[in-house]
């Protein structure tokens, strides 16, 4: 399929958008698509007080990077060990099967009475919203690596550490990233959740409801755009190194 083939339905989409706000002509509801590209046209300039899109930006990446990166040191491991002991995953798997459809905002009344108004909460709505698919998908991921595999380590005398090292990681390594993947884009959105409460002065989420407030909402638009943008482009990160380092799984099916 031709790269230019995806542009079609989008292309579409601003055009019935454009028609949509010229015909409502109230730029509350519905701005004009000029407004939103204006937006964009001045990415570091200060938004009625709410600092700029690219700062704005860039602040949401670091917090939702620190908290990815958390819960990725918190959930490879512990998902490794759950994988390959079978005891260890029936005992913790009625907990993890209770928390994991919590959504990550129903966490917030706690998360601001155990870590207060700040980076503190932010960062545990993130780590709650994406360590459960990392967790997931790292257990499932172990427990389907060929039997064979390991038997043939422990004919060559391997030990319980080479075999997760050198066996069951590596074989279990595109599920790992394909856990990593969901869990990035949940905590993409959580942290843009989480920048929207109370005490946040900073970052796309505080920037779209702050604007809003203000009755800016071609800004608000911009706000989400960015936040796909930012979204695409990380998960395009994600899909071409699978394909480059995990390439060998499809030829093993």
């Amino acid at each position: 399929m031709k790269w230019y083939f995806k542009l079609i339905l989008p292309a579409l989409f601003v055009l019935g958008w454009e028609i949509a706000a010229i015909l409502i002509n109230n730029a509350y509801i519905l701005p004009r698509v000029e407004n939103v590209l204006a937006v964009f046209a001045t990415p570091f300039a200060d938004l009625f007080g709410s600092g700029s899109l690219v700062d704005n930006s860039l602040i949401s990446i670091y917090r939702v990077s620190l908290g990815f990166i958390i819960a990725c040191i918190i959930a490879v491991p512990l998902g490794i060990l759950l994988g390959r002991y079978k005891l260890l995953e029936e005992f913790s798997d009625g907990m993890i099967q209770i928390l994991r459809p919590i959504p990550p905002m129903a966490w917030v009344p706690l998360s601001l009475a155990w870590f207060g108004i700040g980076l503190g909460s932010i960062e545990f709505i993130i780590v709650i919203g994406c360590i459960f698919p990392i967790l997931v998908n790292t257990i499932d991921g172990v427990k389907r690596v060929r039997k064979s595999w390991v038997e043939t380590a422990r004919i060559y005398q391997a030990s319980e550490t080479q075999v997760l090292t050198k066996v069951i990681v590596p074989a279990a390594g595109p599920a790992i990233w394909s856990g990593l993947r969901v869990g990035f884009g949940i905590a993409w959105m959580s942290v843009v959740a989480a920048e929207m409460l109370p005490g946040t002065v900073s970052g796309l989420g505080y920037m779209i409801m702050y604007t809003y407030n203000w009755g800016q909402v071609q800004i608000v638009i911009a706000g989400m755009i960015a936040i796909g943008i930012i979204g695409i482009v990380m998960d395009q990160f994600f899909q071409y190194v699978q394909k480059k380092k995990f390439g060998w799984e499809a030829l093993d099916k």
